[in-house]
């Protein structure tokens, strides 16, 4: 079991992440400050760090300078302002191996920490999810279905993804918000009916069934 350090600071993101990291098998540590989140890394026990790079105390530039100087090769995926552009290429060159803007989707951050906890002798990763006649290519982002290929938003794209991820299963409205909006999504609106009823326009309307009082389920 891997084990995965979230240096954090803004409880909400850091417990959004948690949560999702641990329901999908991962063991993790939380440390909301930079100093904190070195000491941690220095000891060698983490298979991976999530870093924010607006820490306090020593910021995230300063704890990736200085464990990568102590040849720590911990995989290094860090957390950047939507706008910080200069600060995203200074964390790759400075040793970063990834980054994530804010806000983000948990389904792309779990994504990129399974791409950087691979072994490099494992099968490639399933670039096509199925489900019968339906299915996704997610390195063009386009569905296809028997009637032809289908353009997908950006939404309807992830959506989609999380429901063929997990076909067969019910996927509750607030599970769907929280990996398709991310952790700033509000938990009484209806955005997720209003994108199911065009996924059905693009792929069929008996595709993606509703079940009352529970939420939506790809598949039988």
């Amino acid at each position: 079991m891997s084990k995965i350090l979230i240096a954090e600071d803004e409880a909400r993101i850091a417990a959004f992440i948690e949560k999702g990291l641990r329901a999908n098998g991962f063991t993790t540590t939380v440390v909301g400050d930079g100093d904190a989140a070195q000491d941690y890394l220095l000891t060698g026990d983490f298979d991976l760090v999530v870093l924010d790079l607006g820490l306090p105390g020593k910021d995230g530039f300063s704890v990736l300078r200085a464990v990568r100087a102590q040849h720590v090769t911990v995989p290094v995926i860090i957390l950047t302002a939507r706008d910080g552009v200069h600060d995203t290429v200074a964390g790759l060159e400075g040793g970063a191996d990834d980054y994530m803007t804010k806000p983000f989707r948990f389904e792309e951050l779990l994504a990129r920490v399974r791409l950087r906890l691979r072994p490099v002798d494992r099968v490639p990763e399933i670039t096509v999810l199925r489900d019968g006649e339906l299915s996704l290519d997610l390195r063009t982002r386009r569905a296809q279905v028997p009637e032809g290929t289908v353009d997908l938003t950006a939404r309807e794209f992830a959506m989609l993804e999380l429901f063929l991820r997990h076909s067969g299963q019910v996927l509750s409205r607030e599970q769907i918000l929280s990996h398709v909006w991310g952790y700033d999504f509000d938990p009484g609106s209806n955005v997720v009916d209003v994108y199911v009823r065009a996924l059905r326009r693009k792929i069929g309307t008996t595709r993606i069934s509703t079940v009352r009082g529970m939420g939506y389920r790809l598949g039988a």
